[in-house]
């Protein structure tokens, strides 16, 4: 099966709380693209600022964007909360329940891809 369904993904911690800072915001960007790469998604750019994740990913459509968050999410929170465990203080869990996604269709791949990886310079 061929495929190009490319999302603009957003998601954000438990009340907004801006606590990927640091070593927390290092390890989520190692554990996100693992996680992304092995549901075979492709990760076209991304960014951790510290009250929400920005994600540009490609998704298998039978897989589905939905599945490739809740994973993502899920596993992140698990591991996160377990190396740092000031997370788990005032927080039930690491992730809000709700996120953002879009297509790119509305605007050209580059400049969602563009608006995304310029997010850390605002």
């Amino acid at each position: 099966m061929v495929y190009r369904c490319s999302y603009h993904v957003v998601f954000c911690p438990k009340y907004r709380r801006r606590v990927l800072v640091g070593p927390v915001e290092r390890r989520l960007k190692e554990l996100i693209p693992a996680l992304v790469a092995e549901k075979r998604g492709e990760l076209e750019a991304f960014e951790v600022l510290a009250d929400h994740v920005h994600l540009l990913i490609d998704v298998d459509p039978p897989f589905g964007v939905q599945r490739l968050v809740k994973h993502v999410k899920g596993v992140t929170s698990r591991c996160v909360r377990e190396e740092f465990p000031r997370l788990r203080c005032g927080l039930p869990s690491l992730w809000n329940n709700s996120y953002f996604v879009a297509t790119t269709g509305a605007a050209t791949l580059d400049v969602v891809k563009r608006y995304v990886e310029e997010q850390k310079g605002r």
